[in-house]
């Protein structure tokens, strides 16, 4: 599980000359749950943006397993690759079921219609059960995604990426809105997650940053300020100035 697996070297984003990344270094290890924080406008987004092949840099270049330039890759090809994000506000399918939104998932290249009425295999409904299992939400398997909580809809779409088995797994504001038991079990989950995969979380709750971090990359105006621990982030004078001076705790 050594190696870098994710190289993001000299990157700028510019949006109508404002520089949402400024010429940013940043690199992941295989096997690492790694928290970026930051201020507003930090970059953090932007930087999940550039990875999955949403936005374009203006400069620079990002490697995926040390040989694979995702730049000139569509979205859906970067997926293909090996990489799955789970965005901020969830996106199930509210009408479905639990277990019919982690089959859609599972075949979202056959498109909603094909998908559900495509025959799984043995193996495939195990991977789902097993995801449900994972994400605890096997006892709700058969319940429509729509009754949920929002913990258990970001729950759900955290399983609906896993089930796509991606090498990297890229998390935004994952507790937003939770309760503290929601944040507390949505912490276990990416650390359980992440002795299989690579998991990129960007969080701003410093409590939860805390529970689940070994390493923490600072952005702020785009580019790396600082990494380092828990501790080191937050005793190191620059960070508390920009970032945790402002009351974001």
């Amino acid at each position: 599980m050594d190696g870098t697996i994710l190289y993001v070297e000299g990157v700028t984003v510019s949006f109508d000359g404002f520089k949402a990344l400024h010429d940013l270094n940043f690199m992941m290890e295989t096997g690492e749950l790694r928290v970026v924080i930051g201020p507003n406008g930090a970059g953090k987004t932007t930087l999940l943006d550039v990875i999955c092949g949403k936005v374009k840099p203006t400069l620079g270049r990002v490697v995926f397993k040390e040989y694979t330039d995702l730049l000139p890759l569509r979205e859906s090809a970067i997926a293909n690759l090996g990489i799955g994000r789970k965005f901020q506000t969830p996106t199930v399918y509210t009408s479905l079921s639990v277990f019919e939104n982690l089959e859609l998932s599972l075949n979202r290249k056959k498109g909603v219609f094909n998908a559900l009425f495509y025959r799984l295999t043995a193996e495939q409904r195990d991977k789902i059960l097993e995801s449900l299992q994972t994400i605890g939400l096997l006892h709700k398997k058969d319940e429509i995604a729509g009754l949920l909580s929002h913990g258990e809809k970001q729950w759900l779409e955290i399983g609906m990426v896993m089930v796509q088995e991606p090498e990297v797994m890229l998390v935004d504001e994952p507790v937003a809105g939770m309760t503290d038991y929601e944040t507390e079990k949505t912490g276990e989950l990416l650390k359980k997650i992440s002795t299989e995969r690579s998991v990129l979380v960007i969080e701003h709750d410093m409590a939860f940053v805390r529970q689940i971090a070994k390493k923490v990359t600072v952005l702020h105006e785009g580019t790396v300020l600082f990494e380092g621990t828990v501790d080191e982030v937050q005793n190191h004078a620059k960070v508390r100035e920009v970032y945790l001076g402002r009351g974001e705790h």
